[in-house]
């Protein structure tokens, strides 16, 4: 087997690798193996390119197949906590043995979590006869993938949410990032705040929004709960006949309210066009994917929802994509220092591509709303 670059390809622990850095990684990846009793002989190691955040695995064994992940301890400073959590909902879950959740494996101290060198590994059992999914193509899909979301709060309705570490604070506090946006648009970068004016704006127009979160956060008939906060189609399994399986990536489970799942849905299933998209004449709302989202998560979780938490899913969309735009802008005001650009004006169109994405949800409102 020829040896081709870890991240993008696949390669064989007992053959000869490139470069150091390379071998650094097949190193520690043969550690990491022996700590679970994986023959790492003959293994055969595929990237998944799929996530954004963590490196992603899929090894070949003789006994079986697994997924491995290294955690970006840039974006999760504590991994430990990830641990606790997902160690705490896997215990809880066992409860419910016909409900399929894909926890991490125990290495032989019994942990779940694996420290190389300042690297942190984990190890699943890959699950076969199934597959993920990039992008929404039809209502179905964001059926069945509201529905898995769904059902994963629903499972851990009993659980006490506030047993769980937060992972990434203040992920979904769209106050402070309210705040932020506007600190940005008094100290960043001034030509870029010229250039962005009509965003602002348009952002600034849209502040109710914040004001509606705040008085839901302070309404004790809107529950913290269990959520998964990273509700892309991706983070779905799905089986050969495009029916939900489970969910994964589980990293940002965290307490939460139910529009922040919800709302992630809305916000990357509604449109066809991804928040890449620079010709916003191209970003659409399709309402029978916005009554699929609705209806799948409310199918599996219309036991719990109180009455004002089921009128405000319309609030959910609105809520998440106004907040991304925000988080977009004050990135770009404050000269990509965040998330980065890869072209100087990548998060200024991002910004655009949202507010253009609000606009076309808010304009549907009375169809959408209709549906239900």
């Amino acid at each position: 087997m020829r040896p081709i670059e870890i991240e993008i390809g696949i390669w064989n622990l007992d053959f000869g690798i490139w470069n150091f850095s390379h071998l650094v990684i097949r190193m520690q990846v043969k550690e990491i193996l022996r700590e679970y009793s994986i023959n790492e002989d003959g293994c055969r190691v595929e990237a998944l390119t799929g996530g954004l955040i963590n490196g992603t695995w899929k090894v070949s064994a003789d006994k079986g197949e697994y997924i491995l992940q290294r955690i970006n301890t840039a974006v999760f400073k504590n991994p430990e906590a990830i641990a606790q959590n997902l160690e705490l909902i896997s215990e809880y879950l066992k409860r419910f043995p016909n409900y399929l959740f894909v926890g991490p494996i125990k290495n032989n101290s019994g942990n779940t979590l694996t420290v190389r060198d300042s690297r942190a590994y984990r190890i699943f059992p890959f699950i076969n006869n199934t597959h993920t999914i990039d992008k929404v193509t039809t209502a179905d899909e964001a059926y069945e993938a509201a529905a898995q979301f769904g059902q994963f709060t629903y499972m851990l309705k009993d659980f006490d949410a506030g047993k769980l570490e937060i992972t990434i604070p203040d992920f979904h506090n769209l106050t402070l990032r309210y705040s932020q946006f506007l600190q940005a648009t008094e100290s960043g970068n001034i030509e870029r705040i010229k250039q962005a004016a009509q965003s602002i704006k348009k952002l600034k127009q849209n502040s109710s929004i914040v004001e509606e979160y705040n008085a839901i956060t302070k309404n004790q008939n809107f529950p913290k709960r269990v959520t998964h906060h990273d509700t892309k189609i991706s983070n779905v399994l799905f089986d050969n006949h495009s029916k939900g399986v489970c969910v994964i990536d589980l990293d940002t489970v965290m307490p939460g309210y139910f529009f922040s799942d919800v709302g992630d849905m809305m916000r990357t299933y509604l449109s066809p066009s991804t928040e890449e998209e620079t010709d916003f004449s191209k970003i659409t709302i399709r309402p029978e994917v916005y009554e699929a989202i609705v209806n799948g998560y409310r199918d599996r979780m219309r036991q719990i929802l109180t009455q004002q938490e089921n009128q405000k899913f319309f609030y959910s969309g609105t809520f998440m994509i106004y907040m991304q735009a925000l988080r977009f802008i004050t990135d770009f005001l404050n000269n990509d220092v965040y998330y980065g650009a890869k072209y100087p004006d990548h998060n200024f169109n991002r910004a655009g591509n949202q507010v253009a994405l609000l606009e076309r949800l808010i304009e549907q409102k009375g169809i959408l709303t209709q549906r239900r």
